[in-house]
C-alpha cells in the first residue's frame, strides 16, 4: 500500500522491524495513521483480522505507554507473550498477579519502561491506579472486545459501560474501541456509552473466505460430529454445547473414541478450568468441548474447525464463536447442528428470563434469525454477511448450500411474503401475515380489513410452516427487519424492497435434508482454491508436507522449553513460508513472513538447522 504520511512510514517501518511484515492488510494502515496522527477511532474488524495491530502500533510508534482494556487473563497473558517475544516491552495488570509481580508492573509503569499494559476494566477504574496514569505520559487508550460494553450484545460486560469517563480524563489521549463484530444496535451503544460519537469508524469486510460453513438438520448428533471429526483427526478444534451436562458426556465420549478432548464450562472449578484452557494453548490436536464461558478472548491462531452441536444464541454469538477457526487465514471450517429442540430451549430460556419485554423481543428475533440462516436457500456466507450489514459480492463457492444447492421455491414466494409485509403497513408479526397469506379472514384479519388486500390468500398452496421458514430466511438475509421499539412487527429493508420491486430475484430454500455421505464429501473437498484447500495438518506426508512437521514439532519443543503456547513462537503460516522458501541463512529467514530481527536473533539458527538436516535427506542417494 502506498505511505503518504509520515505517520504512515512510522507505522510501516515498525511493523517490518517489530513484526516482521512488510505491509499492512485491508484498513489497518488507515487506522493506525489516524491514530498515530491524534484521532479517535472505532475499528469493526473480523477475527484474525489483525485488530491488535491497530492499537499496537500507535502504542510503539507515539510517545508513552499504551492503556489496553482486555476482558480476560488468559488473552492479556497470550498477548503479552507474543509481544515479549518480538521485543515489546509489554505487562498485564490483573487479578492472577502475585503482589511482588505487580509490584514490579508499576515500578515499570511508573518509570516509563513499558510499551504496552494490558488491564480489565475493573483495573482501570480504580482511583489509585487511575492516579498513576496521571503521573505518566500515555501513547493511546484501547478498548478491546468493546461489543461488551453493549446490553444489546452477546457478552454483555457492565464493567465495560463505567468506561466513558475517559473521555474527559484523558482528553488527549487518542481512545480506540475495537470489536469483531457488533450489529448495528450494539454500534450505537458502543459510541455513546465510550462517548466516541465523533470518532472515525474503520469497518472492514466481514467475510472469512478461509472458513468453510456447513449446517445440517440434527438427527443423531455423535455419529454426525463422529463423522465430520474423521476429517480432522490431527487438528485442535472447538465444540460448543448448548448445556454443561452435554459438554462433560460429550468430552467423556470423544475421549472414550480416543481423541484429546477436554471439558469447559462454567461449573468446574476454576483451577480445572484453568488447567484444560492451557493445555489447548499449548498442545497440538486438542479439542475443547465447551458452553459458550470458553472463547472469547482466545488468540490460539491454529484452530482448524468450531463445531456447534446446538445452536448459539444469535447470528451475532455464531459469527464471532466461528470466528476463532483459522485465524491465521489458513482453511478452516464452521460446522453446526440445529433441531427443533434447541429452538424449543432457547426460547423458553429467553421467555423465562427476567429481561424486559422490548429486550425479549430482540432476543427472539435473533433467535428467529438465526433458523432463517440455517434454512436460507442461498449461500451461507451471502445471508451472514447482509444480515452483518455489508453488502455480498455473489456466492462464495465454499459452504454447503454452494456445494450442494438445495431445492427453492419459485422467487415468487419471496416476493409474495414481502408484498403481505407492504401491503398490511409493516406492523404485524409472522401469524398475522401468514393468516393474509394463507386467506384465513380471523378477527383480526378482518378487524383491520386485511381480507381486502390484493396478497389475500396468495399463499393458499403453501403451508404454515413453509411461510414461517420463508419469514426466517428473509429476516436472517436482511430482506425485513423487526420492530423492537414497537410490538415487533416486520418493516421491508431496502434490500426487502429491491426484491419485491423485481430489481433483486431471491430464491428460498423449500425444505432441508440431511446431506448423504455423498454430499459431505463434494462439501469438504469440492471448492477451489485456499478457501478449500486441506488444513496444514493435512499436508502430504512428503516434501513439502514433511518440512512442515518437521518444522512444527522444533516449534513444540522450543515452546515447551519456554513455557509459552507454539502460536507465540511462530504461527502455522509463518513455518509454511519457511517450508516453502526453505531459507539458507539469517538474512533470508529475516524475509519470512512473520519473522522479525527479535525473532531471527533468537530462533534463526535452530530453525535453519532443521531446514538444513531435513534438505540434507531429501539428496542423500537412495540405499545409503
Amino acid at each position: 500500500m502506498e505511505v503518504n504520511s509520515v505517520e504512515g512510514a512510522l507505522a510501516l517501518k515498525t511493523l517490518a522491524r517489530v513484526f516482521g511484515y512488510s505491509a499492512f492488510r485491508g484498513p489497518q494502515q488507515q487506522v493506525v495513521e489516524h491514530v498515530i496522527s491524534g484521532g479517535d477511532a472505532i475499528v469493526l474488524m473480523p477475527t484474525g483480522g489483525g485488530k491488535s495491530l491497530c492499537y499496537q502500533i500507535p502504542a510503539l510508534v507515539r510517545p508513552g505507554m499504551g492503556v489496553v482494556v482486555s476482558p480476560l487473563i488468559a488473552l492479556m497473558r497470550d498477548q503479552v507473550e507474543a509481544l515479549r517475544q518480538s521485543g515489546v516491552r509489554a505487562a498485564y495488570w490483573n487479578s492472577s498477579l502475585a503482589a511482588r509481580e505487580a509490584r514490579q508492573v508499576e515500578r515499570d509503569m511508573l518509570a516509563g519502561a513499558l510499551d504496552i499494559l494490558y488491564v480489565a476494566p475493573e483495573r482501570l477504574v480504580m482511583p489509585a491506579f487511575l492516579e498513576q496514569l496521571d503521573q505518566i505520559s500515555m501513547s493511546v487508550i484501547a478498548v478491546d472486545e468493546a461489543h461488551c460494553v453493549s446490553q444489546w450484545g452477546h457478552d454483555f460486560r457492565p464493567e465495560y459501560r463505567d468506561l466513558g469517563f475517559l473521555a474527559d480524563r484523558f482528553p488527549l489521549v487518542p481512545r480506540m474501541a475495537l470489536t469483531a463484530t457488533a450489529d448495528q444496535q450494539t454500534r450505537v451503544d458502543v459510541a455513546q456509552q465510550l462517548r466516541l460519537e465523533d470518532a472515525r469508524w474503520f469497518i472492514s469486510s466481514f467475510d472469512r473466505p478461509n472458513i468453510r460453513y456447513l449446517i445440517e438438520p440434527k438427527s443423531d448428533g455423535r455419529k454426525q460430529l463422529a463423522r465430520f471429526l474423521d476429517e480432522h483427526r490431527q487438528d485442535a478444534g472447538i465444540v460448543y454445547c448448548g448445556t454443561r451436562k452435554a459438554v462433560d458426556e460429550t468430552a467423556e465420549w470423544l475421549h472414550r473414541q480416543g481423541r484429546a478432548a477436554l471439558a469447559y464450562h462454567a461449573g468446574m472449578p476454576s483451577s480445572e478450568r484453568d488447567q484444560n484452557q492451557d493445555r489447548f494453548l499449548k498442545d497440538e490436536g486438542v479439542i475443547v468441548v465447551a458452553t459458550v464461558a470458553f472463547g472469547m478472548g482466545i488468540d490460539k491462531p491454529n484452530v482448524r474447525f468450531v463445531a456447534h452441536l446446538d445452536l448459539p444464541k444469535s447470528i451475532e454469538a455464531y459469527y464471532q464463536e466461528t470466528g476463532r477457526a483459522g485465524r491465521d487465514g489458513l482453511p478452516s471450517v464452521a460446522w453446526m447442528l440445529y433441531g427443533l429442540g434447541d429452538v424449543v430451549r432457547t426460547r423458553s430460556m429467553i421467555e423465562s428470563s427476567g429481561a424486559d419485554e422490548t429486550q425479549k423481543r430482540v432476543e427472539l428475533a435473533k433467535l428467529q434469525a438465526l433458523l432463517g440462516y440455517c434454512e436460507a436457500g442461498e449461500c451461507r456466507r451471502m445471508v451472514l454477511l447482509r444480515y452483518l450489514g455489508e453488502k455480498p459480492t455473489g456466492p462464495c463457492g465454499n459452504c454447503d448450500v454452494c456445494l450442494s444447492p438445495a431445492a427453492t421455491w419459485d422467487a415468487t414466494v419471496a416476493q409474495k411474503a414481502l408484498a403481505a409485509v407492504y401491503r398490511t403497513g409493516q406492523r404485524f408479526g409472522v401469524q398475522h401475515l401468514i393468516d393474509v397469506l394463507r386467506g384465513k379472514p380471523t378477527e383480526r384479519v378482518v378487524r383491520f380489513r386485511h381480507h381486502e388486500v390484493k396478497t389475500f390468500g396468495l399463499g393458499r398452496e403453501i403451508s404454515e410452516d413453509a411461510w414461517r421458514s420463508a419469514y426466517r430466511q428473509l429476516l436472517a438475509g436482511g430482506f425485513i427487519s423487526v420492530d423492537t421499539e414497537g410490538f415487533g412487527g416486520l418493516r421491508l429493508t431496502p434490500h426487502g424492497d429491491d426484491v419485491l420491486r423485481g430489481r433483486q430475484e431471491l430464491l428460498l430454500r423449500q425444505e432441508i435434508a440431511a446431506p448423504s455421505s455423498r454430499k459431505s464429501k463434494v462439501q469438504r473437498s469440492g471448492a477451489k482454491g485456499e478457501r478449500a484447500g486441506k488444513s496444514p495438518s493435512a499436508s502430504s506426508e512428503t516434501g513439502f508436507g514433511t518440512l512442515f512437521h518437521a518444522l512444527r514439532q522444533l516449534r513444540m519443543s522450543v515452546a515447551k522449553a519456554q513455557g509459552v503456547p507454539p502460536y507465540v513462537v511462530f504461527n502455522d503460516r509463518t513455518l509454511l513460508d519457511m517450508a516453502e522458501q526453505m531459507p539458507d541463512s539469517e538474512q533470508a529467514f529475516l524475509e519470512i513472513t512473520g519473522v522479525g530481527p527479535v525473532k531471527a536473533q533468537r530462533y534463526a539458527e535452530v530453525f535453519l538447522r532443521c531446514i538444513r538436516a531435513w534438505r540434507n535427506e531429501q539428496e542423500r542417494p537412495i540405499g545409503r
